[in-house]
């Protein structure tokens, strides 16, 4: 066994919320964790919104920046099975991921398949563990049924489109420019709307004969609330995990009755590990083969060396990314 070093590197969050790289002590391993050395880590918009203080990390969580991380187990926690020290590992981190090391519950922990590097598998977890709860358990997405997503070239978006097609959905997006559109038809949307140029309820609506779009997945909030309730079909369901467009809309709530809709909202990172757990147990039951197999692969749109922090969010910052944002803590 390689001796771990004292100190690791991790990303800093200046005063002026600026960035940089500092180091520190490795962070403990509990009974319940695995101490990952990190070699690959997702860049996910909530780490922004916690960059500039609009996203708190919850008391128990480490307050570096970070949600997902890919590499290999350092030491396992004297309570956890099944994982051995060098098993290729992707997490789903409480914070903490923006570091050369961190320490993760085991629950939250999945393999790498063997089909993907450990820059693929670090776009993976946030994404996948988001779609997976809200497409596919919160709005119960089945075979046959049609799926809009908002915001369809985000990283959340690029795997939602993947992962509803994958298990025999029908899936429409939108997104901001015909190169963003091309992307999403590229992964398996059979249209894609250019929200900057259509009506996206007009051209759905049209697209689906009158009669509506089965799920919805939100990202944006505002004003899509009531257009999302107008485009929902007859016992449709709609899902918010972000609200980018704003938190508040003056909502007609007549179609919501007559057309018997369910709408929801859940974030990820306030759930409890238990929750999370199961999340990750879905998806190496019913995900991980897709992924092994080559039916599924992560979207990724630029690789930063981790010195390269400030430009990878900036790229996010500036909207004109198609897929994800990954950290190379390798180089």
């Amino acid at each position: 066994m390689t001796a771990l070093p004292p100190t690791a590197r991790y990303v800093q969050v200046n005063d002026d919320h600026s960035l940089s790289i500092a180091e520190q002590a490795l962070p403990p391993c509990r009974d319940d964790e695995l101490l990952i050395h990190v070699s690959a880590a997702g860049v996910n918009r909530p780490d922004l919104m916690q960059r500039y203080g609009l996203y708190p990390p919850p008391t128990d969580a480490s307050p570096i920046l970070g949600l997902e991380v890919a590499g290999r187990v350092a030491m396992v926690g004297r309570a956890v099975a099944g994982w051995q020290v060098g098993d290729r590992v992707c997490a789903l981190c409480n914070g903490g991921g923006y570091s050369d090391y961190v320490s993760v519950p085991a629950g939250q922990c999945l393999p790498i398949p063997d089909s993907l590097s450990d820059v693929d598998a670090a776009a993976l977890p946030e994404t996948y563990f988001t779609v997976w709860h809200n497409v596919f358990e919160r709005a119960g997405l089945q075979a046959g049924e049609t799926l809009l997503v908002h915001g369809g070239s985000s990283g959340i978006g690029t795997a939602a489109i993947a992962l509803a097609g994958a298990f025999g959905a029908r899936v429409f997006a939108t997104a901001g420019s015909a190169e963003k559109c091309a992307a999403c038809e590229s992964l398996g949307a059979s249209i894609a709307v250019n929200y900057r140029e259509q009506d996206f309820v007009e051209v759905l609506r049209k697209a689906t004969d009158g009669r509506g779009v089965d799920v919805i997945l939100d990202m944006v909030g505002g004003d899509y609330i009531q257009r999302d309730i107008e485009l929902a079909a007859t016992d449709g369901r709609i899902v918010f995990i972000a609200f980018q467009g704003g938190f508040r809309s003056e909502l007609n709530f007549l179609p919501v009755l007559m057309k018997r809709l369910t709408l929801s909202a859940s974030t990820l990172r306030a759930q409890s590990r238990e929750q999370k757990a199961a999340i990750a147990d879905a998806l190496r039951n019913r995900v991980w083969p897709l992924l092994a197999s080559g039916d599924l692969r992560p979207s990724i749109d630029h690789v930063y060396p981790l010195t390269e922090v400030a430009k990878a969010h900036q790229r996010m910052e500036g909207g004109d990314h198609i897929g994800k944002l990954v950290l190379d803590l390798s180089q």
